[in-house]
């Protein structure tokens, strides 16, 4: 596969601030150099200075879609036909017109950097997606044009053209941005100073978090150990509703203002204010999620959304946690408080961010049925239960002249079926027999008496307990059903979560049993399997997700049988049997994940002995190569010495003898690195560390190298001495200089040392061609020669390939490093750096 083309962008605050005239004056120093630039698409918008630089460079013909006349788009095939080093692409969140070959602008440049065209392009903050909304309140105006954050995070340079306010408005009332119809218009909108300055700090913001996520990263790659502070985490729950959006993306400002803090955005299925959200509302928040860079959970929240969210944040050890406001209105939050509330009531130590949204207050939302009836349905129950039966006896004492009996029972059944209602059987029998005892002590004949006269009223009471208990059973049954119907919604979104991270993930398993444990509130999961041919139960764990709290099923919480041999187990807590139905579902899951991951793992073993076969193949002719050479030029050279009938001068002869000597020295060198590299391989090299010089050591090193009087040695004697085997390193400095004496042809080789922190670094540098940093892993790849990987260098240098692989070998076994980095001017530098002996103690 060819290299990928590397990506440039110039980023600015707002449009005028001169990230076009930026762009094409880089393309202009590019061009001046010998570099192969084109124009893709630039626009000028009738700027004379852009366009003046736009003179002299070459313009890919753009393609016309859709059959109108002025309708076209860049011509992606075309560009990469033409083939160039570098084509300059404007306005990057720019969506392409129906029929083009990629819906957005940044797609084309993608398929671009695959063919390996270097690509410059520009973007305004306004169009970074998570930037889209907080633009918005702050100018007035939408943007339908986005770009995924992680598009641009991925370029190897991100450059900030800026200009301040003042500076920008005087550019535009001269007319170097618009035309002198827009001016005023645009100074009086969207350009005013206080939206610019606020633009403005977004986009310093925004590349000062990039900044330092580079610097923590060239801190890792340098294995810079200095203490820092622990990273934040954001969690940020969703409901699916029209509101999460804008929650989203507010937490993601919230991270990135955190210092680059990791985001985790979490779906609670079921639960009061986070249930039932509209149809492909999660996938959309999954994809913005994956936008803004925040991974995706689901969680079951049961009875009690606020401890579920609380549960996740603190098991992912969050320091910050972000909701929404509640969508109820204010007489709704009197009867049930809000999630919002009780969340910053139990936080404790998290920090809990509330975002007001445009849905806040809206409606009154009624608490989810949970069990049955939930307690206070009960609770309003037995107080209606005590209320409506005294509330029937009032009306029918007040009213007594005016309405007769079977009014009175008609109030009475009334009030038991609302009871009933509201609050199921117990309140609703006893506000049946309650009201029967009351209609006849007040309103039956004889009065003030629980005598009763008539057997029909008698049949009262009973029709209102009997009326009471179906009401009662019918409301019971009917909430259980709602119960059940979101139970099987949850599971269903459940279900289909793990299947998505069993068919979509390379290696499903771990990410299938952190969801497991999310989801049913469990403090580790783990996935064992029984050792075949034992006479016991040896349980081996395939994988695991918590702290692992036991390694038999019988030692577990939670045992589900997969099959005979293979079981997944979980601590923490015991599940209902509904939850365990659920669990074998996903158990049969696992086992598919297992058997793909080893299926591929097997497909991966046979590639590796392929692979194997082919080095083999390719090391015995290369080795038979090398090997032949020398062991010719030995032959003929002790043929001609032996030769009794070859009368030869003591000049030829001593030539003769000395090419017997060069010849065993490559053969001695090259049997050295097919040891070494053996040595590696198998893990057996120890290296007796000591304190070493640098200069000593390059010393030895070039001796008897060809061409040694090449290379210079700049050491200063005063630097520190280094942890390594004196032997091993004298290794690693011939090599790597034997292989600069290859490849750098007539170029002068230095060497020379700093000191740097804990360490000491020797560099070898040399001014020859250089190589690609796309291709600077390869150099030290076993049995590569350089030639093979650079089309530049075919100069048919001999060598197995490796010297370089065996010198970083060495160097790691001291625990150094080896790197490769250009030589400024042109050429490479390779940097041997080793721990500094500290005070004579070694490390």
């Amino acid at each position: 596969m060819s290299r990928r083309g590397e990506l440039r962008i110039y980023l600015g605050a707002a449009p005028g601030v001169g990230k076009t005239y930026a762009m094409l004056a880089e393309a202009r120093r590019r061009q001046e150099r010998g570099t192969d630039v084109v124009v893709g698409i630039v626009e000028t918008h009738d700027r004379a200075k852009t366009a003046a630089l736009l003179e002299g460079l070459e313009i890919i013909p753009r393609r016309p879609v859709g059959g109108h006349p002025g309708l076209d788009e860049l011509d992606v095939d075309a560009v990469v036909a033409r083939d160039p080093q570098v084509v300059l692409l404007d306005e990057l969140a720019h969506t392409n017109a129906p029929g083009s070959r990629n819906r957005k602008r940044w797609q084309d440049v993608e398929a671009l950097l695959y063919a390996g065209i270097d690509v410059l392009t520009t973007v305004n903050v306004q169009h970074l997606e998570s930037l889209n909304d907080v633009v918005e309140r702050i100018t007035g105006v939408h943007q339908q044009e986005t770009v995924p954050d992680e598009v641009v995070r991925r370029a190897e340079q991100i450059e900030l053209v800026d200009i301040t306010p003042e500076a920008l408005r005087r550019r535009m009332a001269h007319g170097n941005v618009y035309g002198a119809e827009k001016v005023d218009a645009a100074l009086a909108n969207y350009f005013q100073p206080s939206n610019l300055t606020a633009l403005r700090e977004l986009a310093l913001l925004w590349v000062a978090d990039e900044v330092d996520v580079a610097l923590q990263r060239y801190r890792s790659e340098k294995k810079i150990s200095d203490t820092w502070e622990t990273r934040e985490r954001v969690v940020v729950a969703l409901t699916g509703d029209k509101e999460s959006e804008t929650v989203l993306r507010r937490a993601a400002r919230i991270a990135k203002r955190a210092g680059a803090a990791d985001l985790l955005a979490v779906h609670v299925l079921r639960g009061d204010g986070l249930a039932g959200p509209p149809v492909g509302a999660v996938s959309r928040l999954r994809t913005l999620a994956e936008d803004v860079g925040a991974s995706f959970h689901t969680v079951v929240g049961g009875e009690d959304v606020p401890a579920a969210l609380l549960d996740f944040a603190r098991g992912a050890n969050a320091t910050q946690l972000v909701v929404g406001t509640s969508r109820r209105s204010r007489l709704a939050r009197v009867v049930v408080e809000g999630i919002g509330a009780r969340v910053v009531r139990d936080s404790g130590t998290i920090d809990v961010h509330m975002v007001t949204h445009q849905q806040a207050g809206r409606g009154l939302r009624l608490p989810v049925l949970h069990s049955g009836l939930p307690a206070i349905r009960k609770g309003l129950g037995w107080v209606l239960a005590a209320a409506l039966p005294l509330a029937a006896t009032g009306l029918g004492v007040a009213l007594r002249g005016a309405i007769g009996m079977s009014t009175d029972i008609v109030l009475y059944f009334l009030a038991t079926v609302v009871v009933a209602m509201v609050g199921g059987l117990g309140p609703a029998v006893v506000a049946a027999v309650a009201g029967g005892l009351l209609l006849n002590f007040f309103l039956t004949p004889p009065l003030y008496s629980f005598t009763i006269a008539e057997g029909e009223n008698l049949l009262a009471i009973a029709a209102m307990v009997v009326v009471a208990v179906l009401v009662a059973l019918v409301v019971d049954r009917a909430a259980r059903r709602a119960q059940q119907a979101a139970r099987a919604r949850a599971e269903g979104a459940l279900l289909a979560s793990f299947a998505r991270t069993v068919l979509t993930r390379s290696d499903p398993l771990p990410r299938l049993l952190e969801k497991v444990r999310e989801a049913f509130g469990l403090h580790s999961v783990a996935l064992l399997e029984r050792a075949g041919g034992s006479a016991v139960d040896e349980w081996t764990c395939v994988t695991s997700s918590g702290s692992l709290g036991c390694m038999a099923p019988e030692d577990a919480d939670v045992d589900v049988e997969i099959e005979d041999d293979l079981h997944m187990v979980g601590t923490g807590r015991s599940l209902a049997a509904a939850d365990r139905r659920l669990l074998e579902v996903v158990g049969g899951q696992a086992l598919l994940a297992l058997r793909s991951q080893r299926a591929a793992a097997e497909a991966d073993a046979s590639r590796a002995r392929a692979h194997a076969t082919e080095t083999r193949s390719a090391l015995l002719s290369t080795v038979g190569h090398d090997l032949r050479s020398p062991l010719t030029s030995i032959k003929a050279a002790a043929g001609s010495l032996r030769d009794p009938n070859l009368q030869l001068p003591a000049s030829d002869r001593q030539e003769l003898t000395a090419t017997i000597e060069e010849s065993a020295d490559r053969l001695t060198a090259l049997v050295d690195n097919l040891l070494d590299s053996a040595r590696l391989a198998s893990g057996t090299l120890t290296p007796l560390l000591a304190p070493t010089g640098y200069g000593e050591v390059a010393g030895r090193a070039l001796v008897g190298l060809p061409d040694a009087e090449k290379v210079t040695v700049d050491i200063d004697e005063s630097l520190p001495d280094v942890v390594a085997d004196a032997g091993l390193l004298e290794r690693v400095v011939a090599n790597v200089v034997d292989n600069a004496l290859r490849y750098a042809a007539d170029a002068p080789i230095v060497l020379r040392a700093s000191a740097h922190a804990d360490r000491v670094e020797l560099r070898i540098v040399d001014s020859g061609p250089g190589v690609p940093r796309t291709e600077r892993e390869a150099l030290f790849a076993p049995f590569l020669r350089l030639g093979a990987a650079l089309p530049s260098d075919r100069d048919g240098a001999t060598g197995v390939g490796l010297g370089l692989s065996v010198a970083r070998g060495l160097t790691e076994a001291m625990g150094g490093t080896l790197t490769a980095e250009d030589t400024p001017g042109g050429g490479l530098t390779v940097v041997v750096a080793l721990p500094a002996w500290q005070n004579g103690a070694g490390r």
